[in-house]
């Protein structure tokens, strides 16, 4: 048998967590419609985990619809995954038989489709952030795993369920984008050789590369030169922090999902372990990124502030002026550290 074959179908109990997994797939392989549903704002996790599976359960006979909560708009940068399954939320089921939420760390991370979870008979929750709780009827959550995608990557060969290469891509989106491209620490062993069994599905390295990091409408230049300009450094703090608002975007006629990669250029600054990215949105509600090098565990800040995600990767939304929530958080850091 070829390794990939080998090792998606045989070495999956050897890897992460499992505990509910065995649970979660009885309760998908035998519905008949699925309902998906991913955190507000999704990033390349979340909507990869989600349609990796909505396709592979499409591939496998089943009813499948996959949405997200409000603003509704498919990041710009992920726009090369195959979108044909979602729906608005407001065509997304009332009351699912079945609901799979993936990659959302509490209810209220799935904007007004928390309402539908709410009425769901059964909701299975995937997620590997360290600030879930637990919610849902069967919840897997496994903070070791680099990615959501790596617990349906599990949950696929539970299943038994082939990974086609639209799978596969999607699912390799998941990884590369939570692991900074392999370079964050939450890369493993494991993380990489089922980036190996992607690739030879049929997943390309390339093409997701060129999508995520390597293009962006000329005016994302105008608004990161805007944001940069402003940028302040606290040396004894180790902390650097700017803001951008709606006019930066507006006067530049991008959109938010245009500046995600934004956060990223900020965290260049070596003198600094904490990079802070406010973005005052329209309603005046300031989106917290926050980013570490290691030193501080931006997750547990984030989740202190209503909010939530990894060790070195996480935000939240807060009320009021920016430059005070980013005062907030440098003080929050001190008492950290």
């Amino acid at each position: 048998m070829p390794f990939f074959a080998r090792f998606e179908r045989e070495n999956w109990k050897t890897m992460s967590n499992t505990e509910g997994l065995e649970a979660a797939a009885d309760a998908i392989g035998k519905a008949g419609d699925l309902a998906l549903a991913c955190h507000v704002g999704p990033d390349g996790d979340a909507l990869g985990s989600m349609l990796g599976l909505g396709i592979a359960a499409q591939n496998a006979g089943k009813t499948v619809r996959a949405s997200f909560g409000s603003p509704f708009v498919m990041p710009p940068n992920l726009g090369f995954l195959p979108s044909d399954l979602l729906v608005p939320p407001g065509d997304f089921p009332a009351a699912p038989d079945l609901m799979v939420v993936l990659d959302a760390g509490s209810p209220d991370r799935l904007g007004e489709l928390a309402a539908n979870a709410s009425k769901a008979a059964t909701v299975v929750v995937l997620d590997h952030h360290i600030t879930n709780e637990g919610f849902g009827t069967i919840s897997v959550v496994d903070a070791t795993a680099a990615a959501t995608g790596e617990l349906v990557f599990d949950l696929l060969g539970l299943l038994d369920w082939p990974i086609t290469p639209d799978v596969a891509n999607c699912l390799h989106t998941a990884l590369v984008t939570d692991t900074g491209r392999f370079l964050y620490s939450n890369t493993t062993q494991r993380t990489l050789q089922i980036a190996a069994v992607l690739v030879g599905a049929g997943a390309s390295p390339t093409q997701i590369g060129s999508h995520v990091y390597e293009r962006s409408p000329f005016g994302y230049l105008k608004v990161a030169a805007a944001a940069l300009s402003r940028a302040e450094l606290d040396v004894d703090a180790r902390f650097v922090s700017t803001i951008v608002t709606q006019a930066d975007l507006t006067a530049a006629g991008i959109d938010w999902g245009d500046i995600d990669n934004l956060i990223d250029t900020l965290r260049l600054a070596e003198e600094a372990d904490v990079a802070t990215l406010a973005k005052v949105q329209a309603d005046g509600r300031v989106r917290v990124s926050m980013r570490s090098r290691g030193d501080t565990d931006v997750g547990s800040l984030a989740a202190a502030m209503g909010g939530g995600g990894h060790r070195l990767a996480s935000g939240f939304t807060a009320e009021g002026d920016a430059a005070v929530v980013i005062r907030q958080i440098r003080e929050a850091i001190e008492e950290y550290r």
